[in-house]
């Protein structure tokens, strides 16, 4: 699951020649903070943000956390370009720990404040259907509104992330806005 990349491009059209997906997207939004107590992580489980980390680390995370989902936006980066988007005091990268090992992570764009961009969001395989999921997108939305001067909470997800993507990101008290429909090369064809 994600709240971001989908591998398009805005603007450039697909080689003729390539086999075309269409991707759905479905903008969502939070317009207030949870009032609930929230959800707890297991004991088992961590989240620690990753102050300044390393191209290598982030590409790492958004390998492990993407790769299933053909997530492919960072990947065109330069390790420069890619530190330029995430090594940001008002970017934060939050990563969650499972038994000691990162499970997944989150990425939270604060510099259009009000308005805080869930960048990314997901498991690592191995963290997919632990349960832990539902506590940690809790845990990162807390963590938006934890900020002076959030406003909005928003992300993106597509037709290419978990199954279920769409549906945790409402369980979690995000609403659709938008909805939009694009055609991509197929990376599998």
């Amino acid at each position: 699951m994600h709240g971001g990349g989908t591998g398009l491009r805005a603007g450039v059209p697909p080689k003729p020649s390539a086999h075309l997906v269409t991707v759905e997207q479905t903008f969502l939004q939070m317009t207030e903070s949870p009032d609930d107590p929230g959800r707890t992580l297991p004991v088992r489980a961590l989240v620690m943000r990753a102050h300044r980390p390393t191209a290598s680390f982030y590409r790492y995370l958004y390998r492990a956390v993407g790769g299933p989902w053909q997530w492919t936006d960072r990947h065109r980066l330069s390790d420069d370009q890619l530190l330029e988007a995430v090594d940001h005091p008002d970017v934060h990268v939050l990563v969650l720990y499972l038994d000691g090992t990162p499970a997944g992570y989150a990425e939270l764009d604060f510099r259009n404040a009000p308005d805080v961009h869930l960048v990314y969001f997901g498991l690592m395989p191995h963290a997919i259907g632990t349960g832990v999921g539902a506590a940690f997108l809790d845990r990162t939305v807390r963590a938006a509104w934890a900020e002076p001067g959030a406003g909005r909470l928003w992300l993106t997800t597509c037709s290419l992330d978990h199954p279920r993507a769409l549906e945790v990101y409402e369980k979690a008290g995000f609403e659709a806005y938008r909805r939009i429909a694009t055609e991509r090369p197929d990376d599998a064809a």
